[in-house]
């Protein structure tokens, strides 16, 4: 897994039961300052975006897309602030990088977005 500075935060895909157990919500749980049991939002230099239920169970891509938005509405909110990103929902969730990447098209430049994404296509400020 990667690891971000101190002055970064770690997104990553979770499930909205914050069971931070495996993948990268383990890495962030382990090594970014998620919280157990928080499964959205800013926890630490962690930011979680569901891409699974309570029951962990996959969500539909326009809700994980909801998601996605309210993210990026914070990270628009916190220029100052750098948000490096795994490729959310393709690993346990197993969506392909060209169904999740094209969420953040709109990142603004303080996010770093995967390899993964790139390659399908998102456009980024970098």
């Amino acid at each position: 897994m990667m690891r971000t500075t101190t002055s970064e935060i770690f997104v990553f895909g979770s499930n909205l039961a914050g069971r931070h157990g495996r993948g990268s919500a383990y890495e962030a749980l382990r090594h970014h300052g998620a919280r157990y049991g928080q499964g959205k939002g800013l926890a630490g230099n962690s930011y979680a975006i569901p891409t699974k239920d309570e029951m962990l169970n996959v969500l539909p891509l326009t809700t994980i897309a909801e998601h996605v938005a309210e993210f990026l509405q914070y990270a628009n909110d916190h220029p100052e602030r750098r948000f490096r990103i795994v490729a959310i929902g393709c690993g346990l969730a197993g969506y392909r990088p060209d169904q999740i990447g094209p969420m953040f098209r709109n990142a603004p430049p303080n996010c770093h977005l995967p390899e993964e994404f790139r390659k399908a296509g998102v456009v980024t400020n970098e």
